[in-house]
C-alpha cells in the first residue's frame, strides 16, 4: 500500500447500478469501497446548525458524523472509526477533510490503494472536494432516466412523480457533464449502466485500466462476496446484488410508467436524454416544445404532479417492509437530535 490514498467518487444519480459498480469495486484488494451513508448530502445542509467551525464545533460534527457512519444500514464490517485520532489528524476543520478521514480509514483497514465513496448526489459539492485538495477521480455512471425513474417509483426513498424524478435525474446529469468540462481525462470516467451489464467484463477491464489496478475474476462473481450478501439483507431495493448481473435490465420504464409519465419525463428531461445517446419514444419534442407539453408543464399540472408526489411517498412508505425502514431508523434518530440539540442551546441563549 502507497503512503498515499488515492479518492474515488462515483457521481451520477442512485438507482443508476452505483451499487452494483460500489460492490465490483469493492472485490478488489486495492480499493475499500463501503456502502455509503451520505455524509456530505446530510450534514452539508446542517452544517450551519455548528455554528463556526472552530475546534469545539468541529470536535461536535467528528463526534455526529462518526455516529452516523457506525447507524449506517449496512454496517462498516471490521472498521473502527477513532474519533478523536481522526480529530488529531484533521488538516483542516471542514466537512470534505472529515469525509475524507473517515473513507481512508475504510482502506487503511483493507490495506487498499484507493477509498471509493459512492454517494452520487456528492456531485453537488464538487467544488468542495476539489477546494478540499483531494484530487479525486471522479466516475460518471449514468443510465436512462426514465429507467431510474421506474425504480425510483418503487423505492423507500426518493421521489415518485415522473415530473420531480426528471427535475432531479436532469439536475443531477447536468451537473456531472459540467464537472467533466472542468477536469483532465485522468480524473474523469464516464460510464453507462447499459454498457455495464451487456460488456461486463470488458467495461470493467477498461475501468480497471483507468484506475491503474489489476482486474481480478472475482470482480464479476460480487454476488458472492460477504459485502453483496450483507448490503442485500438490509433493504429490499438492493436486492439483485444476490444475483449475477442481470444483462436484461433495461426498458423497465415500459411497463413502469403510466398514463403521460413517458410524456411528462421526456418533456423535462429530454434533452439530456438525448444528449447521453438515449432515443425518445414520445411526440414530445424537447427542442421545440408543442403545446400539448407546455400544457403537461403548466403551472397548475406541477402543482397537482406535486401533491400526487407526497401521496405516492407516503403510500410507498405505509407498503415497506418494517425491517427497512427499522434498518434506517437509527440514523433518523440521530439527526433528530441534532436538530433537537440545537433548539436546545437557543432557548439556552434566549
Amino acid at each position: 500500500m502507497t503512503d498515499t490514498l488515492a479518492g474515488i467518487q462515483i457521481i451520477g444519480t442512485q438507482r443508476s447500478g452505483s451499487n452494483l459498480l460500489r460492490v465490483i469495486l469493492d472485490q478488489s484488494t486495492e480499493i475499500a469501497s463501503p456502502h455509503p451513508p451520505h455524509i456530505l448530502t446530510t450534514f452539508m445542509p446542517l452544517l450551519p446548525l455548528y455554528g463556526t467551525l472552530d475546534l469545539p464545533a468541529y470536535r461536535q460534527l467528528v463526534s455526529d458524523v462518526v455516529d452516523y457512519v457506525d447507524a449506517n444500514p449496512v454496517p462498516w464490517e471490521g472498521i473502527v472509526l477513532n474519533k478523536e485520532e481522526i480529530l488529531k489528524a484533521s488538516k483542516a476543520y471542514t466537512l470534505p477533510e472529515l469525509n475524507r478521514l473517515i473513507y481512508e480509514q475504510a482502506a487503511k483497514t483493507k490495506q487498499a490503494r484507493y477509498w471509493c465513496c459512492k454517494s452520487m448526489a456528492n456531485v453537488h459539492y464538487a467544488d468542495e472536494l476539489e477546494a478540499a485538495g483531494l484530487n479525486l477521480k471522479y466516475m460518471y455512471l449514468y443510465r436512462d432516466g426514465r429507467d431510474v425513474a421506474a425504480s425510483f417509483k418503487k423505492a423507500v426513498v426518493g421521489e415518485k412523480h415522473s415530473y420531480h424524478l426528471a427535475k432531479q435525474w436532469q439536475h443531477d446529469q447536468q451537473a456531472c457533464i459540467n464537472l467533466e468540462k472542468k477536469l483532465s481525462s485522468d480524473r474523469f470516467y464516464k460510464l453507462n449502466y447499459e454498457t455495464l451489464i451487456a460488456y461486463p467484463e470488458q467495461t470493467v477491464k477498461s475501468l480497471c485500466d483507468f484506475l491503474g489496478i489489476e482486474y481480478v475474476d472475482s470482480m464479476l462473481s460480487f454476488y458472492e462476496s460477504k459485502t453483496s450478501k450483507l448490503t442485500a439483507e438490509a433493504g429490499e431495493m438492493w436486492s439483485n446484488l444476490k444475483k449475477p448481473i442481470m444483462k436484461d435490465n433495461t426498458g423497465k420504464y415500459k411497463s413502469a410508467f403510466k398514463d403521460n409519465d413517458l410524456e411528462i419525463f421526456e418533456t423535462v428531461a429530454g434533452g439530456v436524454l438525448v444528449e447521453l445517446g438515449y432515443d425518445l419514444h414520445s411526440d414530445v419534442n424537447p427542442s421545440n416544445h408543442n403545446t400539448y407539453a407546455e400544457e403537461l408543464l403548466s403551472e397548475e399540472n406541477i402543482k397537482t404532479y406535486t401533491a400526487l408526489n407526497a401521496q405516492l411517498k407516503k403510500e410507498v412508505l405505509s407498503q415497506a417492509r418494517p425491517s427497512d425502514l427499522e434498518n434506517r431508523r437509527p440514523q433518523e434518530e440521530i439527526i433528530k437530535n441534532i436538530k433537537a440539540r440545537t433548539e436546545a442551546n437557543k432557548k439556552v441563549w434566549i
